[in-house]
């Protein structure tokens, strides 16, 4: 389902709106890059079936598949994200303890719902840093969050001195909640519902401990079991005005080592991973202890310029349905 808000204008055209997307897209690495000091890295489009390297999701959805005829029918996937990719590529490229990369990730997720905040293709940059042990933490994994955030309210600052028709607010200090607590506080709501309901009082907030059954015997959402560590994960969700509801702009955390990923596989009903090189690499400590994300460039770019649609930020395909919808109230899809 989606909700089309009532009395939506736009603040810009389609043409000032093309250019402040690629002014926040510009802004934003550069802020992020400030706070971090990763270095930009090429990542792929695809990678080989079978290997374990793609990012699973929930474990359901279907990756887009081909064959590559100049290599012998070797069959190939589009990536859901970079999830496990940057890990090795971390160890391949010999960065050390605090050192990071970033890319831009696009990808297509055929099975992902369309509505304004959802569409089938995914656009973000895909982040990944070096740690030690000691930094497998709560309290590092919420430094990392500040950070993040910092970056995102800086870039809408500098957004509204040279789009002043934006005047939007974002709160730069956000609230930690896990999702247990989130469960106590709202029993009677739905995981979304709770989402809204933290971030419409809070306005920035990181929810964290997601991927394993809370108290009702569900979790709160469906976390891949091997690249996360369910219990130093989150996701970074402010509240949007222009839609009255949440909306998550990364979901982030310290990734899994041999003890965390052994226990959410078997949580998972997912051991048969083992055989992946991959989860090999992991159990044998050959790949580093990491902590790594996706952080959304249209949702943000949605965030930031008060569009009350995904396709106002980036070129989809919808449902005709939606497609009538949006014209109707006056909301241009590129």
């Amino acid at each position: 389902m989606y909700s089309i808000p009532e009395n939506y204008t736009s603040k810009m055209s389609v043409r000032e709106t093309e250019k402040a997307i690629k002014f926040v897209k510009d802004a934003f690495q550069r802020n992020f890059v400030k706070n971090f000091g990763f270095e930009r890295v090429s990542a792929p489009l695809f990678v080989k079936s079978g290997t374990g390297v793609n990012d699973d999701l929930n474990g359901v959805e279907r990756a887009v598949k081909f064959d590559i005829s100049a290599q012998g029918g070797v069959q190939a996937e589009i990536v859901h994200s970079l999830a496990k990719w940057k890990r090795l590529a971390l160890k391949r490229y010999g960065f050390r303890n605090g050192e990071g990369i970033y890319t831009d990730m696009n990808a297509i997720r055929r099975d992902d719902r369309c509505d304004c905040q959802h569409s089938v293709y995914v656009d973000q940059w895909d982040w990944e840093m070096v740690i030690g042990r000691e930094q497998r933490n709560v309290d590092f994994l919420k430094m990392v969050v500040s950070r993040i955030v910092s970056a995102i309210v800086d870039t809408l600052e500098e957004t509204k001195r040279v789009f002043p028709s934006i005047d939007l607010k974002l709160k730069r200090d956000a609230t930690f909640v896990t999702t247990e607590e989130a469960l106590a506080r709202y029993p009677e709501l739905c995981a979304h519902d709770r989402e809204r309901a933290l971030a419409k009082e809070y306005r920035t907030v990181f929810l964290m401990n997601i991927g394993g059954e809370l108290s009702d015997g569900k979790p709160h959402d469906g976390r891949a079991p091997d690249y996360d560590d369910w219990q130093l994960n989150g996701d970074i969700i402010f509240y949007d005005e222009v839609l009255d509801d949440s909306l998550e702009i990364s979901s982030m955390g310290i990734r899994v080592d041999a003890e965390s990923l052994v226990k959410q596989l078997k949580a998972a009903h997912a051991e048969d991973r083992m055989a992946h090189e991959y989860h090999k690499q992991i159990v044998s400590g050959e790949l580093p202890l990491t902590i790594g994300g996706g952080i959304g460039q249209s949702r943000l770019c949605m965030l930031i310029l008060q569009k009350a649609h995904i396709g106002e930020v980036q070129a989809s395909i919808w449902p005709a349905d939606m497609i009538e919808e949006c014209n109707k109230a006056g909301i241009r899809l590129l």
